[in-house]
């Protein structure tokens, strides 16, 4: 069965506040849908490129099968935000106009406590699997970015992933990288299952489904004033970075594999 990898668009109609937990001030708003969202902004500490890791992230889990709010382009008009009294919110509104993204708001979620919730092993190393994949340096202990919503596990946060295209240099280093901060992953001692995980998601992370992926990232995303690529140069070194990572996973799963006997 074909998936679809469309994102619908929504217009922003009203900021209602900041979540000050999240370092690049995301915020609670509502739409033109009539559902709340987090709002993530492109005007926010590390711009574009932190809403391109929470899309590529954030699908692949979705593909994967694993619980994510579902992800919407937000648009914010260039009025929004005018009459807001916060100066620095006020900044970040009127730097992130145009196309932004957002997740559904989970009413309700509390924040994934590991001494309270066991997660189960096939889980739990399927997650390890996907941060390890994804570069995801932001999973912790004293940051899980996972929240529990009516008894499930969802998974929120992957803007901190993919941290190579910040220096955007040697991107095949760093796609056969083994990823050591996964020794920080906060489900790590429950991730027995690994390499069940890689033979299982190997199967759904064809090509073609990469592909799709990347291709959902807005071309006015990817127009960086850093490098002289084009926007769609800059796409195909994703979708590069990701096929070569797939196929080197023995890698990272290798380092997984040892961090986690060290720690058990």
């Amino acid at each position: 069965m074909k998936r679809d990898f469309n994102l619908r668009t929504v217009n922003v109609t009203r900021y209602i506040t900041p979540l000050r937990e999240g370092g690049s001030l995301p915020a609670l708003a509502e739409a033109d849908d009539d559902f709340k969202y987090v709002l993530k902004f492109k005007g926010a500490g590390h711009g574009v490129k932190a809403l391109i890791a929470e899309l590529i992230g954030g699908e692949i889990a979705r593909v994967l099968k694993l619980q994510i709010p579902v992800l919407v382009y937000a648009n914010l008009d260039e009025a929004f935000g005018r009459t807001e009294a916060d100066e620095e919110i006020q900044d970040l509104l009127q730097g992130s106009q145009g196309l932004n993204l957002a997740l559904h708001f989970l009413s309700g979620a509390i924040n994934f406590d590991p001494v309270v919730t066991v997660v189960d092993a096939k889980l739990a190393s399927q997650i390890v699997w996907l941060d390890a994949f994804i570069t995801n340096v932001d999973r912790t202990f004293r940051n899980t970015n996972m929240l529990i919503w009516h008894k499930e596990l969802w998974l929120i946060d992957h803007g901190a992933s993919f941290y190579f295209h910040h220096s955007w240099t040697n991107w095949e280093k760093h796609a056969q990288s083994p990823f050591a901060l996964i020794k920080d992953h906060v489900l790590l001692p429950q991730a027995s299952l690994i390499q069940e995980a890689d033979a299982l998601f190997k199967t759904i992370l064809t090509p073609e489904t990469l592909q799709s992926i990347v291709d959902l990232i807005p071309l006015e995303w990817l127009d960086w004033q850093d490098t002289d690529e084009s926007p769609e140069a800059v796409r195909e070194v994703y979708f590069q970075f990701l096929s070569m990572r797939l196929n080197h996973s023995q890698i990272f799963i290798k380092e997984a594999q040892n961090a986690r006997e060290a720690l058990i």
